[in-house]
């Protein structure tokens, strides 16, 4: 076209074709009408087109300035990390780690916690975010490097399902907490559930308010009960915030986290602030990581099995959302800085969580005049029973408790946009042509039909539902998954292999600077996940929720779900080594090696370790832009 007809603007459903003159090479937007194309709103006959050889549709997710023009890049670095540290830092890390703290020896749990995280925690938090960043691909597809284990790709894939089902849940009841804190006084406290009546059985306020109001809960899993119609609005209501932020993929969710990411910090340190200054935080504090620690719980091995478990889970490895996120990077992005900096982040926020919630529970223990071991909880018990309890007996309740509700949504929001951007990911990998520019509406459905899944979690016996799929989708199910993932990439794809590999992004690397991470990835990590994988199978009892035990057809549905998740591993693998040619030991070796277009995702970034895929065209010119991407 004359570059006169190259000033237009971006328009809906447009596509970009390259502008040429003599001088320079230039993008330009056209608009598709009647009778031809539109040129900055002029139209241009379609006689023109016979000179043009292809005009492709541009992705509105997809910026001008990103380097995989197919799949599309971060807007910058900084979303990118928010995004990775949101998807770290999530309730574990105000719910649980505080309490596992206590419970063994306070300040000396600090010593098992550290020594974990640097044997199993980071060695598998940079293998996954360096594999997914490696080949642009989410957990499915970068099983290339490795088709046997395809399924491991399938099984994380559905265990972010199944966690999405029930933890938008969970945000749907802080959303319910939320909207109940607009109110003086709050009404799980004292005063109010003695004029509303619910102080008649020995439970407390704020526990009869959980069990009677909030959840309307049964009194067992057999008794399912009508739908609890406010919980089911504030769980359409999480869900449309969950859609919107990710209707456009990263692109819309990098600018949300902006938000969700850091305002939990914010609310952490003005609860910590109100903390100390109460009396009786000196207590709690105490309690949790003071002068009290117990360094004799050392010698308990599930001291440190809970410290491996903990990091495991906190790190949210083993999940996909590390290589889901990490694929959308630029092929030379420092993975390796990115992995110290997002884990060392959330360890330290686990600590800091535990200083305000101890601080606030000290000051809970004053008031009722009882040990801080007596207030303190974990799980569900922390975050709507107990925490909110101490809350209600500060100045300006109302306040402090939509201050933590809030944190609690944003915790688990962008916990949540990773775990969708897993299976919108998976989905655009394994159909790139069918729904390339639909981001939206892939959204849109698999939030539909999550929301549908999850509605047997929001009826009176919902709440049995939430911890039934916790326990059996979201424990030693990853274990396995982990497991499989760094024994295939260290062993059958060739630990020294990946380090090239990484080396291709983030440069070379001394002997002596890869020599711990080949002794993790070889040997010390691989051990841990097997003790801890035999250790939860040995220990492992029916789940239970309070005194109220499961029925043996939901013991037997909760097994199914795990089977459910696990049946792909050994199915793929039959199946890849069926499809292979040879004999049988051949085919398992075909079966056991990368593909032939497993590589970097741009042809530009392949170089001679890995060629280009295909014959070259020799019609076809090169042009390189300053991300040097092959246009």
């Amino acid at each position: 076209f004359p570059q006169s007809q190259c000033k237009c603007k971006p328009r809906l459903r447009s596509v970009a074709v390259m502008c040429m003159n003599t001088t320079n090479v230039k993008f330009c937007h056209v608009e598709r009408g009647w009778g031809g194309v539109y040129v900055n709103y002029i139209r241009v006959p379609c006689t023109v087109f016979p000179q043009v050889h292809s005009v492709r549709c541009q992705d509105p997710h997809v910026g001008q300035e990103d380097e995989n023009t197919d799949r599309g890049n971060w807007s910058s670095k900084r979303e990118y990390m928010l995004s990775m540290i949101g998807y770290a830092v999530g309730l574990g890390n105000v719910w649980r780690f505080p309490y596992l703290a206590y419970k063994h020896g306070g300040g000396a749990f600090l010593i098992p916690y550290t020594i974990m995280l640097a044997v199993a925690g980071l060695p598998l938090f940079f293998m996954e975010s360096s594999f997914g960043q490696f080949c642009s691909q989410g957990p499915i597809n970068v099983w290339k490097a490795v088709p046997i284990l395809q399924g491991v790709g399938i099984t994380m894939m559905l265990v972010s399902t199944f966690v999405a089902i029930y933890y938008n849940v969970i945000i749907a009841y802080s959303i319910y907490y939320l909207f109940a804190s607009f109110q003086y006084p709050l009404p799980w406290s004292a005063k109010d559930c003695n004029s509303t009546g619910l102080l008649d059985s020995g439970q407390s306020p704020s526990e009869k308010y959980w069990d009677e109001v909030a959840l309307q809960r049964t009194s067992s899993m057999n008794e399912t009960g009508p739908v609890v119609w406010h919980l089911a609005l504030c769980l359409l209501l999480a869900w449309i915030l969950v859609g919107a932020a990710l209707f456009k993929g990263i692109k819309s969710s990098g600018k949300v986290v902006y938000f969700t990411a850091t305002f939990p910090y914010v609310v952490l340190f003005i609860l910590l602030i109100r903390g100390v200054t109460l009396e009786g935080a000196k207590d709690g504090i105490e309690f949790y990581i003071g002068s009290k620690s117990n360094l004799t719980k050392l010698t308990d091995s599930e001291v440190w099995k809970d410290a491996a478990t903990q990091i495991f889970f906190s790190l949210s490895i083993a999940w996909g959302g590390l290589m889901a996120l990490s694929s959308y990077n630029k092929f030379y992005n420092n993975c390796y800085q990115d992995s110290i900096i997002v884990c060392i982040t959330n360890c330290g926020t686990s600590v800091f969580a535990g200083f305000a919630i101890f601080s606030i529970l000290g000051h809970m223990a004053h008031v009722y005049q009882r040990p801080v071991s007596e207030v303190a909880d974990a799980g569900f018990g922390l975050a709507f029973i107990a925490y909110p309890d101490a809350l209600s007996k500060l100045p300006i309740s109302p306040l402090w408790s939509i201050l933590f509700f809030v944190m609690l949504i944003t915790l688990g929001l962008d916990s949540q946009f990773a775990g969708i951007e897993v299976i919108a990911t998976c989905l655009q990998d394994a159909y790139p042509k069918l729904l390339k520019s639909k981001r939206g509406i892939v959204t849109t459905a698999v939030c539909i039909v999550l929301f549908l899944l999850g509605l047997p979690c929001i009826t009176r016996a919902g709440i049995y539902w939430v911890n039934l799929i916790d326990t059996f989708c979201a424990g030693w199910i990853l274990l396995v998954a982990g497991l499989l993932e760094v024994l295939g990439l260290s062993i059958l794809y060739g630990g020294n292999r990946f380090i090239k590999d990484i080396e291709m992004m983030i440069g070379s690397k001394s002997a002596l600077f890869w020599l711990w991470w080949r002794a993790c990835w070889f040997f010390i990590t691989p051990v841990v996940l097997s003790i801890i994988l035999v250790w939860s199978l040995y220990t492992f009892t029916s789940p239970t929720y309070g005194s109220v035990a499961y029925p043996d057809w939901g013991i037997s549905l909760g097994w199914c779900m795990t089977a459910f998740c696990l049946i792909w591993i050994p199915i793929l693998a039959v199946w890849k080594v069926y499809k292979a040619s040879g004999g049988p030991w051949q085919r398992i070796k075909e079966a056991c090696s990368p593909t032939e277009d497993w590589g970097p995702y741009l042809e530009c970034h392949r170089g001679e370790r890995y060629g280009t895929r295909g014959a070259t065209d020799p019609n076809i010119f090169v042009i390189s832009n300053k991300f040097t991407t092959r246009l």
